[in-house]
């Protein structure tokens, strides 16, 4: 697989421009990224500028603390379908991770998988909150729930994707499940290292910068 085909350039601030969407669209097509994924107040537009491409739309729910509700997180799933949405990153909810209820977190999950079917969901599972064990516990219920793909951060904790993480849940899912890695890669020498790690996306909003150093 092509390098590009790995990076979902990622535009999730919370002042993010309509020229900074338009922007992100003309840097995902012309270096022909997985997709962009944006906030889901942008998922019509970014459907637009990007219908002559492949580049996929991917857009974030539960995000970034992943408090919600199941219901509130099925919804904001089901209308971002509907908006056009091709691939989902949720939030698991950490808390209850944390505390153990492993049945809530395995079922909001199956929840949200259900709806989107065929589409991509990813799991955030937050790593910069968790510890080795709690990944664990995290995969295994991504895996239980039949989502796609584990994601290790938001980008908006403590810290984003880290070595040890990917390798840790790349042994966690084998090839059961997808990995992605997100948050903190800058340079073109840790986007190789992620990817010789077992990551199978990066999500990143470096993505220009990461391929021109090749």
């Amino acid at each position: 697989m092509k390098l590009s085909k790995y990076i979902d350039h990622t535009l999730l601030k919370a002042d993010a421009s309509k020229e900074a969407i338009a922007k992100l669209c003309s840097e995902a097509k012309e270096h022909d990224f997985k997709s962009v994924c944006v906030n889901p107040s942008y998922i019509t537009y970014c459907k637009e500028l990007l219908k002559d491409s492949d580049v996929l739309v991917c857009t974030v729910v539960g995000f970034p603390l992943g408090q919600m509700t199941t219901a509130a997180k099925v919804f904001e799933t089901e209308d971002a379908l509907k908006k056009g949405a091709d691939e989902i990153d949720m939030v698991l909810n950490i808390a209850k991770l944390k505390d153990g209820d492993l049945d809530y977190v395995t079922d909001e999950i199956r929840a949200l998988k259900e709806v989107c079917k065929d589409h991509t969901l990813k799991v955030i599972i937050e790593a910069c909150l968790l510890s080795n064990d709690e990944k664990v516990k995290a995969c295994e219920c991504i895996l239980k729930a039949g989502a796609d793909f584990v994601k290790t951060s938001t980008g908006f904790s403590t810290g984003g994707a880290t070595f040890e993480d990917v390798a840790l849940l790349k042994k966690c899912v084998g090839d059961k499940c997808l990995v992605k890695a997100a948050g903190g890669v800058r340079s073109h020498a840790d986007f190789l290292k992620m990817i010789e790690l077992g990551a199978d996306r990066i999500g990143t909003s470096s993505g220009v910068k990461l391929l021109a150093e090749d």
